[in-house]
């Protein structure tokens, strides 16, 4: 079976190593040139173009077009697919997707909507080609997808709110009276709708980190053994501060840190500093997952 998913989830070298996953193509364009999420621009030159321009990105879904082109190259190695994808709640993907299915008809594609993007998403797709390639049946799989899903959370928070706006993220009225008051709001994806959520807002950057812990240390039982992987846009000192909180209030097990893509980072900016949390359980019997009570080598920068 062949694994596919798209450029809003966010994978570290060690999780995608060894695994055959097919990402479907996500543009961007900033000062007039368009860019191929992840391809042609990594998320690092990305975050520095945008800190030495006053212009804001735009992105487009992939097309029907491109979805035909890739169900129809994939389907000649083998015609089963399994399309693990961002949220529909916040990306019209999946529509594109479905009717370029139906346009080929030899293809088999199986889809499996994510409710969520970054980490999370990533560690649904980790977790299904793991468990395929272990020879796990196609409904265990599915199975443990729904309970990672409903049991992983990702929340993030950041400095400016003026990519979200632009963006249409959030109403240019309310984002303008967050910024004059300086609001640094905790941004979680809803499970049901997989739209984005307001789950607290704090008047200053290391508030709103403390708080997103405090949430991650609501969702679980005091000391259960808990998968945290970081993520950040390029603000490595927000990214230490989260570190050090998380290590305090949670009984952390690390998956290497993360830069978020490009095609998420354009409607949020370089400031994003957020985490992917859930029960480590879901994860340690699926051979091949990046599990490791090891600490990573730490110096306010991804490792």
């Amino acid at each position: 079976m062949q694994i596919l998913t798209d450029r809003g989830s966010d994978f570290s070298e060690q999780q995608l190593a060894g695994l055959k996953v097919h990402f479907v193509p996500m543009k961007l364009t900033l000062d007039g040139i368009t860019y191929s999420s992840g391809e042609d621009i990594s998320a690092a030159e990305f975050y520095d173009l945008l800190s030495t321009t006053n212009s804001f990105p735009t992105t487009s879904q992939p097309s029907v077009g491109e979805f035909v082109e890739i169900f129809k190259r994939l389907a000649k190695e083998d015609p089963d697919i399994f399309f693990i994808h961002v949220s529909s709640g916040l990306s019209g993907t999946f529509s594109s997707a479905q009717t370029a299915a139906a346009m080929v008809p030899e293809a088999n594609v199986t889809f499996w909507d994510t409710k969520t993007l970054s980490c999370p998403e990533a560690w649904q797709v980790e977790a299904a080609a793991c468990a395929l390639n272990a020879g796990w049946p196609m409904e265990r799989v599915l199975a443990r997808l729904g309970e990672i899903r409903q049991a992983c959370e990702g929340m993030y928070t950041l400095d400016t709110l003026k990519y979200l706006i632009h963006g249409g993220r959030i109403s240019h009225m309310k984002g303008l009276l967050a910024s004059v008051l300086q609001i640094r709001p905790v941004i979680g994806v809803e499970k049901d709708s997989g739209k984005y959520y307001t789950l607290a807002q704090e008047r200053t950057t290391k508030r709103a980190i403390q708080k997103m812990v405090e949430l991650a240390a609501r969702f679980y039982p005091e000391g259960s053994p808990v998968r945290v992987q970081l993520l950040h846009g390029k603000n490595p000192e927000a990214l230490a501060l989260l570190r050090e909180e998380a290590t305090k209030r949670l009984n952390c097990v690390w998956t290497p840190t993360v830069t978020v893509a490009p095609i998420l980072g354009a409607h949020t900016g370089g400031s994003l500093v957020g985490m992917a949390v859930g029960p480590t359980h879901l994860f340690e019997d699926i051979p091949g997952v990046v599990m490791s009570e090891v600490q990573e080598q730490y110096a306010g920068v991804p490792v």
